[in-house]
C-alpha cells in the first residue's frame, strides 16, 4: 500500500472574511470532487494501481478535513467542485482512460495551496507529489499510445493543412470548381498513401535500429562460463562507456557473483512499445490523413463554389485544428487552449501563404 505523509491540520478553526469563507468552501468542494475522481478511477483498475489511486483519494480526504476545521460552523450548503474537476469526474466515471489521468495531472498542477497562507506547507507538498504520482500512472498509457497516436495526430494535421492549402491555392488561381474538387481528392489519396508508406518505413526502421542496439539478454546467462583470466567482459563494459578501472572492477564483480538467471522481459511486454508498430503507425497515418484531408473538400463535394466554399472549408478545418491541438495537450499535460491556438495559427498561416501564391500565379497566367 502506498503511504503518504499525513497532512498537518490546524486546531485554530476561526471565522475568516466573506471572501475567505467562499474560497475555503470551494477548496472543500474541490477536494471532495477530486477524491471522488480517484475512487472512480480506482474502480476501473486493479492491483497496485488501484491501491495507489485509493491512497490518493484518502489524501484528498485529509485535505478536506483541514477545510472543514477552518470553516467550523460556516461550512454552509455543500457546493459543487469547479467545472474542470466535474468534467474530469464525468470522464472518470464513464471512461477511466489516460485522458482522465492527464486531466487529473493538470488539476494537481494548478493547486493554489502553495500561494494560500491558510493552507499548510504539507498540503502544498502533497499536491505537488500527487501531480508526480498521477504523471507516473499516466506514463504507461502515454507510452502505449505514443507510437500510433503520433502517427495519427501528424496524419490528421498534415491532411488538414496540406489539403486546405492545396484547395485554397488552386481556387485562388481562378481554376473552375471541378478542377479544385479533383485536385482536393487527388491530394487526399496521394497524401494518405504517402503518409502511410512513410510511417511504416520510419517506424520499422526505428524498431530495427533499437533492436540492433539492445543488449542480448541471453549473454548474461553465459557469465559463469567465462574465463576469469581473460578480459572480454571488461572490454564489454569499456565499450559501454566505463573507464578501464571501472570496467575491470565491474567485470571482476560480475564474474564472482553472476546472476542465476538472465534478466528477462515480462511475457507480453514490448520493449519498444513507445515506438509503436510499423503497421499500426501506417494504418493510423493513412486513415487520419484521409479523415483530415477530406474536410477541406466537403464544401466542393456539396456543390459550393468560390469564396463561399473557401470560407466554409476554412471554418471546418479551423475547428478540426483546434480539436487536435487540444487533444495533444490533454495527453501531454500541456495547456489545451495554448496548443489548440498554436495548431490553428500554423494551419491558417500555411493556407494563407498558399492562397497568396495561387493568386499570384493566377494573375501571371492571365
Amino acid at each position: 500500500m502506498t503511504n503518504f505523509k499525513n497532512t498537518n491540520t490546524r486546531d485554530d478553526s476561526h471565522g475568516g472574511s466573506p471572501s475567505d469563507l467562499r474560497r475555503w468552501r470551494q477548496y472543500l468542494a474541490d477536494e471532495r470532487a477530486e477524491a471522488a475522481v480517484y475512487r472512480d478511477l480506482a474502480g476501473r483498475r486493479s492491483g497496485e494501481e488501484r491501491e495507489i489511486l485509493l491512497a490518493l483519494a484518502e489524501a484528498e480526504t485529509r485535505h478536506e478535513q483541514h477545510w472543514l476545521k477552518m470553516l467550523g460552523d460556516n461550512v454552509g450548503k455543500p457546493r459543487r467542485g469547479g467545472l474542470r474537476t466535474r468534467f474530469v469526474g464525468f470522464l472518470a466515471r464513464h471512461f477511466g482512460s489516460v485522458f482522465v489521468l492527464a486531466l487529473a495531472q493538470r488539476a494537481e498542477a494548478r493547486s493554489p495551496y502553495a500561494r494560500d497562507v491558510h493552507a499548510t506547507a504539507a498540503m502544498a507538498a502533497d499536491e505537488q507529489i500527487h501531480e508526480e504520482i498521477v504523471r507516473a500512472l499516466a506514463t504507461r498509457g502515454r507510452n502505449r499510445l505514443s507510437g500510433s497516436f503520433r502517427a495519427a495526430v501528424f496524419g490528421a494535421n498534415d491532411g488538414l493543412v496540406s489539403n486546405l492549402s492545396l484547395v485554397m491555392g488552386i481556387s485562388a488561381s481562378g481554376a473552375p470548381n471541378s478542377v479544385v474538387l479533383l485536385s482536393g481528392v487527388a491530394g487526399l489519396l496521394a497524401g494518405a498513401l504517402s503518409m502511410g508508406a512513410g510511417e511504416y518505413v520510419s517506424v520499422r526502421s526505428q524498431r530495427e535500429l533499437l533492436e540492433a542496439s539492445t543488449p542480448n539478454e541471453d549473454a548474461q546467462a553465459r557469465l559463469p562460463h567465462l574465463n576469469a583470466g581473460a578480459n572480454e567482459l571488461a572490454l564489454l563494459y569499456r565499450a559501454r562507456g566505463m573507464s578501464p578501472e571501472e570496467a575491470n572492477a565491474k567485470a571482476a564483480e560480475s564474474l564472482q557473483n553472476p546472476p542465476e538467471t538472465p534478466i528477462a522481459v515480462p511475457a507480453g511486454h514490448d520493449k519498444h512499445e513507445a515506438v509503436g508498430t510499423g503497421l499500426g503507425a501506417a494504418t493510423s497515418s493513412f486513415l487520419f490523413f484521409g479523415s483530415g484531408a477530406i474536410l477541406p473538400v466537403l464544401p466542393y463535394l456539396f456543390g459550393l463554389q468560390g469564396i463561399t466554399a473557401l470560407i466554409i472549408a476554412s471554418i471546418i478545418v479551423g475547428l478540426a485544428l483546434l480539436t487536435t491541438g487540444a487533444i495533444v495537450a490533454l495527453l501531454s499535460g500541456g495547456a489545451p487552449l495554448k496548443m489548440a491556438l498554436r495548431q490553428l495559427a500554423i494551419g491558417y498561416g500555411a493556407a494563407a501563404v498558399t492562397y497568396l501564391l495561387g493568386m499570384l500565379f493566377g494573375t501571371s497566367a492571365a
